[in-house]
């Protein structure tokens, strides 16, 4: 059985991947509208449906977070998923990040300290400060207000089907996975 829901705003722009179950009890709740169907069933005693692929949220989003969370993809994509060492544009899966303190050193994880970095820079540079090993980022960490709104990143191999149509604006944005 398909086990992922795409998941879209009210103005079909795509923001997270569901479990199945989840967008199955949002549908129950009426707070998403069903736009696309995998071919498998759901069977109660009393209804039967379609295993929804990709939902779309009735309302609007309207929380709004008063800080960027801390994670990795946000560093990413603060740096513009390039390398702050060499420049090199890069995938999701060839990038890690650096601290420019090193942790060894006291330097702490936050936005302030790190920078993206690619795997062979990261090498390089090591457990090195800035100064000691001669590398300095091209742009200096800054704490993001905000961040554009993404699509979720999702491996091209990995879309199904039924998501295709939903995510075809999007497909430069899926490639970083």
């Amino acid at each position: 059985m398909s086990s992922r829901t795409l998941l879209l705003t009210a103005w079909y722009f795509p923001i997270r991947i569901l479990h199945w179950q989840d967008a199955v009890k949002m549908i129950y709740e009426g707070t998403v509208d069903v736009l696309a169907e995998y071919d498998e069933e759901l069977r109660s005693p009393s209804v039967t449906w379609q295993v929804p692929a990709v939902v779309r949220l009735r309302r609007n989003l309207t929380v709004r977070k008063k800080c960027v969370k801390f994670s990795r993809v946000n560093i990413y994509q603060r740096d513009n998923f390039t390398c702050q060492y060499c420049g090199k544009q890069l995938r999701w899966s060839e990038l890690s990040y650096d601290h420019l303190v090193p942790r060894a050193r006291g330097g702490r994880t936050t936005f302030l300290n790190i920078v993206t970095a690619c795997r062979p820079c990261n090498a390089k540079k090591g457990h090195l400060t800035c100064d000691e090993a001669g590398m300095f980022p091209l742009n200096l960490p800054t704490q993001p207000r905000h961040l554009p709104l993404s699509a979720p990143l999702v491996p091209s191999g990995q879309i199904p089907a039924e998501w295709e149509p939903f995510l075809a604006p999007y497909t430069s944005s899926t490639s970083q996975a």
